[in-house]
């Protein structure tokens, strides 16, 4: 090989190897804590994403465990975010992995998906060494079957009336948890006359206003008490099990109602950024907490119910 055949492809291993994925204003790149593992153990690959401030960006596959058939995903640590300055943040992503087949394995471009875009980050490759088993210390044979194992089978025709009763225990059990404590409610304690779901969720959007939680770095927890205090008051005002749904399911029901045609956009904003906070990590600006919080205040209101006059006539009576 020449020498100037050879400075070009040492030149393109380099720029492989440092290259750096571009979509606008993101930047997405990947290196890991060692390129030579031992089979069975793990090691940490690093992902570092440069983006706006404000961007929406999430992993397409957040919920595979692994890289490739032979790489695996042990652990998804959380993620930290570092305030750049000039309306630029740094996003640091580790993902623990580990194989249990020797080898060379590639692993390809990791997608991050921000603002509709796609980033993808260098490609790595990991070397994984199989396990000396004749250097490995503490082996012995496997231990002769000591006995037969009682089994409980057994003294079942016996007591056949225990095995009914635990069951009959277990579906009440069952039962009384989706019929009460799942929504809040304790039978052993008399019912207390329940606020109509106006009142409740304005009462409920107040709490969480003045408990300042993304004002502590609470964003995560803001925008979850937002939602659930939304779909409590969703399931209640127009008995559609909200709970239960997800955002588009929710979004997608209330498109067929009259009463939320008109604010259910404003619903919808409020479900995609909490969607974002929760699941992608995001630290959304102090302004779209304030706007968040409105939107919902706003969905309450124009849904509120209008009481007719011969309801009003009757309550003055």
């Amino acid at each position: 090989m020449s020498q100037h055949v050879r400075h070009i492809v040492m030149t393109a291993v380099v720029l492989m190897a440092a290259a750096t994925a571009w979509s606008g204003n993101v930047t997405f790149k990947a290196r890991l804590d060692s390129a030579t593992l031992l089979m069975g153990k793990t090691t940490a690959l690093h992902l570092e994403i440069t983006q706006d401030k404000g961007a929406r960006g999430f992993f397409p596959g957040e919920q595979l465990d692994t890289l490739n058939a032979m790489v695996e995903i042990a652990e998804r640590p959380a993620a930290d975010t570092t305030d750049l300055g000039n309306n630029r943040i740094q996003i640091d992503r580790d993902l623990i992995i580990q194989s249990f087949d020797s080898g060379m394995w590639i692993i390809k471009p990791i997608p991050y998906v921000v603002n509709g875009d796609t980033a993808y980050c260098n490609q790595l490759t990991l070397k994984v060494l199989p396990v000396d088993v004749s250097k490995m210390k503490d082996i012995h044979d496997i231990k002769p079957v000591e006995g037969v194992p009682f089994n409980l089978l057994d003294w079942l025709p016996d007591y056949w009336w225990l095995w009914l009763l635990g069951l009959l225990l277990i579906g009440g059990g069952i039962w009384a948890y989706h019929k009460y404590y799942k929504k809040g409610i304790n039978p052993l304690k008399p019912l207390k006359k329940r606020l109509p779901p106006y009142e409740e969720a304005m009462i409920n959007l107040q709490n969480l206003k003045a408990a300042q939680l993304w004002q502590r770095g609470q964003e995560k927890e803001y925008f979850t008490g937002l939602t659930d205090i939304l779909r409590v008051y969703i399931d209640r005002r127009f008995d559609i099990n909200a709970v239960e749904m997800t955002s588009s399911q929710i979004i997608d029901t209330l498109k067929k109602n009259d009463e939320t045609r008109a604010v259910n956009e404003q619903l919808e904003m409020i479900l995609e950024v909490a969607d974002i906070v929760k699941f992608a990590n995001a630290r959304p600006l102090a302004d779209d907490n304030e706007v968040a919080y409105q939107r919902a205040v706003n969905f309450v209101e124009a849904t509120r119910p209008v009481e007719q006059p011969e309801k009003k006539e009757e309550d003055a009576k």
